[in-house]
């Protein structure tokens, strides 16, 4: 079946995480939605419809990893094909329809099954009328979620790393060889190669399945409470505390206390601090000391700031959301519903802003822009240290969101009409 990705026009709602890569490839439990997405839709072959400016980046970062054929943003042909929206988070194998039909979420495509010859990426991101003519289509049933921002893929973690232990590790068994260390149920724990776990920790899968990919090092006394996966070669400090629903991408380094939280790879939040219910992304460094608040001392709902505007997020307990490439001081404390942009660098020493745009650089005497150019050496160096190169590839990244950044920052998501079983979740 050919199946078409598409990001469509609301993966603004995903910044600043999407401000430089397609929704679909943002992190969920041990894998991306990508990943559940072609696990679960049967696809023969592949269509992405993402925004121009990340064509290459699909094509260099993406499309070399798949096994199957794949295409950017081509209009359809003659054969029939589901399109399905980048958000969508499958949980269960999809079910082929018989005919023409549509799921939609409000007025907005989230799964289509069709034959429309030319149809194309820039009617799905422009919602043109022939786009719009897929809405009077049949219905059919919902066979994934529609995430609407990041608080829904924070929220959902924990199913989605139950689910991936189940689909992803199925059959796979190490022996846990026995050590100085404390285990609780050995069934859900799985260990790569060449993990290393020191004395005096305790690996609980009481809760969910504790997975510890290659090459992981646990430190001395720390507790690791699943459900709750570490990528390959992440290194957690002495001392620590992983809990529940925590998702941490390869090679970071991890210190303190995390719950409830998705980091991407090569990020480091090596010493203690709190970070609960947030989104961290890639090559991120929260100094020493760093927490995130995740809970009002009211107790109502959180929202996220933009600008000037606030988006509910329709949870009791959320933290930060992070972009790729921020840097924080020691003992930044970050309030609730904190949106730190691609590139921030958060350096003073009382309470920042909710809201710092990308390029930002904040410190006690105010926010100003971050100096790109200066900002370009710090990534360098953050890659030389990693022994990477930066690339034109890189380069390109880094025009694209000086580029796109300021008007999504602006604006913020579009607001989402209240569910009232997450207004009761909230009270």
């Amino acid at each position: 079946m050919h199946v078409v990705i598409f990001e469509g026009s609301q993966w603004s709602t995903f910044a600043p995480l999407c401000l430089n890569r397609p929704v679909f490839m943002l992190s969920t439990g041990m894998s991306t939605l990508l990943d559940k997405q072609i696990r679960y839709l049967g696809a023969t072959r592949l269509t992405f419809w993402v925004r121009p400016e990340l064509a290459d980046f699909c094509r260099t970062r993406v499309v070399p990893h798949l096994k199957i054929p794949t295409r950017i943003n081509e209009p359809l042909d003659d054969e029939p094909a589901l399109l399905v929206s980048g958000r969508s988070v499958h949980f269960r194998k999809f079910e082929p329809p018989g005919g023409e039909c549509v799921v939609t979420d409000d007025d907005k495509v989230r799964e289509c099954y069709c034959k429309r010859p030319g149809l194309s990426m820039d009617d799905a991101l422009t919602r043109s009328p022939r786009w719009l003519e897929l809405l009077e289509l049949p219905r059919m049933e919902a066979q994934s979620r529609m995430a609407q921002s990041l608080s829904d893929l924070i929220s959902w973690n924990e199913e989605s790393l139950i689910e991936d232990a189940l689909q992803l590790l199925k059959g796979i068994r190490r022996p846990i060889v026995a050590g100085p260390f404390y285990t609780t149920n050995d069934d859900d724990i799985w260990l790569g190669n060449e993990v290393k776990i020191n004395p005096g920790c305790v690996l609980d899968a009481s809760g969910g399945p504790v997975v510890l990919a290659e090459g992981v090092e646990v430190g001395a006394n720390s507790v690791i409470q699943g459900p709750v996966y570490l990528g390959p070669h992440s290194v957690v400090r002495p001392l620590s505390f992983i809990k529940d629903a925590t998702t941490i991408g390869r090679l970071c380094k991890i210190g303190g206390e995390v719950v409830n939280t998705i980091m991407l790879g090569h990020s480091n939040k090596a010493h203690d601090g709190f970070v609960g219910h947030s989104y961290i992304g890639k090559w991120v460094n929260l100094g020493a000391g760093t927490t995130t608040a995740n809970l009002k001392s009211t107790y109502g709902e959180v929202s996220v700031q933009y600008a000037e505007r606030e988006v509910p997020t329709g949870r009791q307990f959320f933290g930060s959301v992070v972009g790729d490439h921020v840097k924080t001081g020691i003992g930044t404390r970050l309030m609730p519903g904190t949106y730190l942009g691609f590139c921030t660098a958060v350096l003073g020493s009382s309470i920042p802003p909710r809201f710092l745009p990308s390029f930002s650089f904040w410190t006690d005497k105010g926010t100003a822009p971050y100096d790109v150019e200066k900002a370009k050496q710090v990534m360098k160096a953050v890659y030389a240290r990693r022994d990477l190169r930066w690339t034109d590839a890189d380069e390109r990244m880094v025009a694209q969101v000086l580029r796109t950044a300021p008007e999504v920052e602006r604006l913020g998501p579009a607001p989402q009409p209240e569910e009232p079983a997450a207004a009761a979740a909230s009270a």
